[in-house]
């Protein structure tokens, strides 16, 4: 199995390394990341310069980085690699539940693999105080891709740790939350005004949603799809104001 490997945090995020180190006992890896951090990139691509795709060393894998977003990173992978069969993006350094879907770059990474007919694996863990604990979550990780990896009508998964040691891993589904977004203004050292972008939930987690899971110490993983349509309301839309 040819595992292509991604994130939004940069080449030299511990949460690349540790999820190389744990999928290279499932098959052959190469790893492909931007350069520089990129959190909260979206789906965006580099289309107004070129990018470049240089070797990196890291560790004992084979490793490139790109001057680009995380989507570029998987264009660029799988045309550098022939026959990639999965791209595993993480471990991103935070969690990626609930709303934060929209806007993930680590999610994207594996949204960009579906859209060139691979399959895509978004990983993420908390940073709470300090970094996630890798060497803690590595058994929990190894479950994960045990069962994951050979499930090929698993097309698009996004998962996520808990903080803490894993109680088990739970099937879930997104939650739909409502959001306080907030604009947090301060200053740099020479008084120029600049901002923050913050966002807090409104409402409890849902039972069953991976913001849920988290919470209760299970590893949430989430079964999507990139067809945004919503078919009951279409259907709905049809009757209403049927078209010629």
């Amino acid at each position: 199995m040819r595992i292509l490997i991604a994130n939004d945090d940069g080449i030299y995020s511990p949460g690349i390394a540790a999820l190389a180190e744990v999928a290279a006992a499932f098959g052959q890896v190469r790893i492909v990341a931007p350069d520089v951090e990129m959190s909260s990139a979206g789906h965006s691509i580099t289309a107004s310069r070129p990018l470049s795709y240089k070797r990196t060393p890291l560790q004992d894998f084979e490793a490139y980085r790109v001057n680009g977003t995380p989507a570029d990173c998987v264009a660029l992978g799988a045309y550098h690699w022939d026959k990639v069969d999965v791209v595993l993006s993480g471990i991103n350094l935070g969690s990626n539940l609930g709303n934060a879907m929209w806007h993930s770059g680590t999610l994207a990474a594996a949204k960009q693999a579906v859209l060139l007919g691979l399959r895509g694996i978004a990983l993420s863990a908390p940073v709470t105080e300090s970094e996630p604990d890798f060497d803690l979550l590595k058994s929990s990780l190894a479950k994960v891709l045990e069962l994951l990896l050979p499930d090929s009508d698993l097309a698009l998964v996004n998962v996520n740790f808990p903080a803490q040691a894993p109680r088990g891993l739970r099937w879930t589904r997104q939650s739909v939350r409502q959001y306080d977004g907030q604009v947090m203004p301060s200053e740099d050292p020479m008084g120029r005004q600049h901002f923050w972008f913050t966002v807090v939930p409104m409402e409890a987690p849902e039972a069953g949603t991976d913001r849920w899971a988290v919470d209760q110490g299970y590893v949430s993983m989430t079964p999507l799809r990139l067809d945004l349509t919503h078919e009951a309301e279409l259907a709905r839309a049809q009757a209403r104001h049927p078209c010629d």
